[in-house]
């Protein structure tokens, strides 16, 4: 079959050798384009050119997706409905469609599937694929990832973004790169250089307090963090540093793995002020909730047990955790073992400065057994 050609870059460092290695994989990252809103866009006609949030509502809840005409107006997924209707008054809420992003997500799966053995999803509306070997002699991965966004829209009448790249790292990044509806590609000997001019924000496994304890050291680039060496990453970011140091020099060496299983899905808050009104803290729990459920659909996932993260004022971290018998079902359920979990902690020092629930123990699709019908 014909094989994608990559120019090998010089050989001056160990990495290099490694970027060498790698290059003869062909990874590509395909991520839907606000897949929740643009589902609902699509089958709401009067939806369309209309900032729409998908979740919650005015008062409770969390944006599960925004359309990206409300992404011109700062709202993001995740964020409390509250804050998305502050800054766009407009804004449309739309209930989510948990069964409807399901189908689609099949749709989309079943076209990999023509294309790739080794699937990872992420998530119903993102996945890795590993193509190195063209199995319908396209010719290049580049071919590949566009023969699938064609086939996506014409199947489903959404848009994708795709990243070609040598490695899963680069790929991910690649697909965000030219969204919505673009195809990047970066192969071997421009990685490096891609990744370093990147803002370190914008790589996958850094979260913001991670990024702001960077800022703090003076890294805001991938440059800055591939100009810091080994043992002060060690030093600073513990067990993380390698994948840190790697990854800023364009090296990750995970394989695709066509079986990956979360292990736990979740969400955490941090409050710009200490909560200590118990009507505030329930109301957050109650958000945090919302967004930990909306991941949980999401990875298409459900699990046995919930565990609470709650920070005081001192930076005290408690955790408490409660399985149950059968499966966790709904938010709602989620919620209320949260409650369950939080009042023995109340009232807090002080107040509260973070709270998390998340959800693990989690079952494989023939593990998760449905209640048995009364007779």
């Amino acid at each position: 079959m014909t094989k994608e050609r990559w120019r090998s870059p010089t050989v001056d460092r160990p990495e290099d050798t490694r970027i060498i290695v790698a290059a003869s994989r062909k990874i590509i990252h395909i991520d839907m384009d606000a897949f929740y809103a643009s589902v609902e866009q699509r089958d709401a006609p009067e939806l369309r050119g209309r900032p729409v949030a998908v979740g919650g509502n005015r008062a409770r809840g969390v944006v599960a997706a925004a359309s990206y005409e409300a992404r011109a107006f700062g709202v993001r997924s995740a964020m409390p409905s509250v804050v998305a209707a502050r800054r766009c008054p407009d804004l449309v809420f739309v209930p989510p469609r948990f069964d409807v992003y399901r189908a689609v997500s099949r749709q989309i799966h079943a076209i990999f599937a023509d294309y790739a053995d080794a699937i990872e999803p992420l998530s119903l509306d993102e996945a890795y694929l590993d193509v190195s070997e063209d199995r319908r002699g396209l010719g290049s991965a580049s071919a590949i990832a566009a023969e699938i966004r064609a086939r996506i829209k014409a199947d489903t009448g959404l848009t994708a973004s795709a990243g070609v790249s040598y490695n899963k790292f680069i790929a991910k990044l690649a697909s965000d790169q030219n969204k919505p509806d673009g195809l990047c590609v970066i192969p071997p000997p421009k990685g490096a250089a891609f990744v370093a001019a990147l803002p370190v924000k914008r790589f996958h496994g850094i979260g913001p307090v991670t990024a702001e304890k960077m800022a703090r050291l003076g890294i805001h680039t991938g440059a800055d963090l591939r100009d810091r060496p080994i043992d002060f990453l060690r030093a600073h970011f513990g067990s993380h540093a390698d994948y840190l140091h790697g990854a800023a020099r364009g090296v990750d060496d995970r394989p695709v793995r066509a079986e990956r299983q979360a292990k736990s899905v979740g969400a955490e808050r941090t409050f710009d002020a200490n909560l200590t009104d118990a009507t505030e803290i329930d109301a957050a729990l109650e958000t945090v909730a919302a967004a930990a459920w909306t991941r949980v659909e999401r990875a298409d996932v459900r699990g046995r047990t919930a565990t609470l993260k709650l920070r005081r004022a001192d930076f005290t971290t408690l955790t408490r955790a409660r399985s149950v018998t059968g499966v966790i079902e709904t938010q709602d359920q989620l919620l209320d073992l949260g409650r369950g979990l939080l009042a023995p902690l109340l009232p807090a020092p002080g107040g509260i400065r973070l709270l998390g629930l998340t959800l693990s123990g989690i079952l494989r699709d023939e593990e998760v057994v449905q209640p048995a019908l009364p007779l």
